[in-house]
């Protein structure tokens, strides 16, 4: 068995430093057992001396010692007793005292550790003594400065052992963290990486193969009906059309999931949804119910459209969803607010969100760059302003403040075709 560790049902292989312990633990065992045995005065002697050395043996390799506190307490008193014995009948047992201690302190509790050491080195004593030997200081220095110096060395390397073990859980749970970072990290890059090659692909493919194809439905109809390249010119639109079609594929796939199941409207509404966070179910809790947040401390938010809904186009609706998501994190991080309304609305040349709260409000001038890379207000405005459209905040301490973005909408965006595809 190991005496360098509290019997456990599951025990870690030993490390190098407790095995040399635990061996050097034996060989002491087994040499002050021989040494008794040499030299005791009698054939009880020797004899005492090698059961207890067979039931030291014995609690060294039964699984029950090694497992539960119960059946190594039964060991240490049957080992315990024969250790006795050996001392009524020889001196020389008092030196076994000394390997005793040890496994007392790894073996019992601490209650029950330090009296059943104190006994040990009493009964030490009073065996010397019995034996006839003359009374000294050494007599009872030996036993008791052995005692202390196992109990010293045993509770020091058990709060060696605690420390190291704590060291150990907190390194791993920081490399946890950092995997889960690393993760999360890997995942923002993913949905940055997709959200840009979709604004991208709208913005030049998409546009450029639109304008292509209504360039050359124009020169179609300025043929006359009997040319020759008429022919030419349809063949040439259908190919338009049909990669405008998987360029408006691809900006689909690239879409993020927020808005894989409806429109801008349903995700925004699923946001706003009690137990929803800021990007998306599961985030956080911004209504009545609990969450990240807990019930209280995030805003009751209401959603509403404005004017009629028509079909925006998907860099469209990615940038109002991760706008409001970030105006939504920032009211609940920031303005402790106990109401917040996003409202989305349809214009004849623009739609437009307003996300608005009863905060503590700010002073918009002050907003400085989140030193944490985050969706703060400058990278809400850079977000609008690539489209091509304005971003406004308007706030003050102890007013509230409200978050207003406005995209352009033409012709084009506005029709049945464009709606979340182009």
């Amino acid at each position: 068995m190991d005496p360098h560790s509290s019997p456990r049902p599951a025990r870690r292989p030993l490390t190098p430093a407790p095995f040399v312990l635990r061996l050097c633990l034996h060989l002491l065992m087994a040499g002050l057992l021989v040494l008794a045995a040499v030299r005791a005065h009698s054939a009880a002697g020797t004899v005492a001396a090698a059961v207890t050395g067979a039931v030291y043996a014995a609690g060294s390799y039964l699984p029950p010692v090694r497992t539960s506190r119960r059946a190594a307490a039964v060991w240490l008193g049957v080992l315990g007793a024969s250790w006795l014995a050996m001392l009524w009948l020889t001196p020389e047992a008092l030196w076994v005292a000394f390997p005793l201690y040890f496994l007392q302190l790894h073996l019992l509790p601490v209650r029950w550790s330090l009296p059943a050491v104190a006994l040990t080195a009493g009964a030490a004593i009073l065996s010397y003594v019995g034996h006839g030997a003359a009374l000294n200081p050494g007599v009872f220095i030996g036993p008791l400065l052995g005692a202390a110096v196992a109990v010293a060395t045993v509770l020091g390397y058990q709060a060696l052992y605690r420390e190291s073990e704590r060291r150990r859980r907190l390194i791993e749970e920081l490399i946890g963290a950092r995997a889960e970072l690393a993760a999360a990290e890997r995942h923002a890059g993913t949905l940055a990486e997709r959200e840009r090659l979709a604004r991208e692909i709208h913005d030049t493919l998409a546009q450029g193969l639109s304008s292509i194809q209504l360039l050359l439905r124009a020169a179609e109809r300025a043929l006359p009906p009997d040319s020759p390249a008429a022919g030419h010119i349809e063949r040439a639109r259908r190919a338009a059309q049909d990669n405008l079609t998987e360029a408006r594929r691809f900006v689909r796939a690239l879409t993020p999931s927020d808005l894989e199941h409806g429109s801008l409207a349903a995700a925004l509404e699923r946001l706003c949804e009690p137990g929803a966070g800021p990007y998306g179910p599961g985030a956080g809790a911004y209504g009545s119910g609990a969450g990240a947040y807990g019930p209280e401390a995030g805003p009751r938010v209401r959603f509403s459209v404005s004017g009629t809904p028509v079909e925006l186009p998907t860099p469209y609706e990615v940038a109002l969803l991760r706008i409001a998501q970030s105006a939504l994190a920032n009211t609940v991080r920031h303005a402790s607010a106990s109401r917040a309304e996003i409202t989305l609305s349809f214009m004849d040349a623009s739609v437009t969100l307003d996300v608005v709260d009863d905060g503590e409000g700010f002073e918009p001038g002050s907003v400085r760059p989140s030193s944490e890379g985050g969706f703060g207000l400058p990278a809400m405005r850079a977000r609008a302003e690539s489209l091509g459209g304005t971003f406004t905040v308007e706030s003050a301490p102890g007013q509230g403040t409200a978050v207003a973005v406005s995209l352009p909408l033409s012709p084009e965006d506005r029709s049945p075709t464009a709606g979340g595809t182009a």
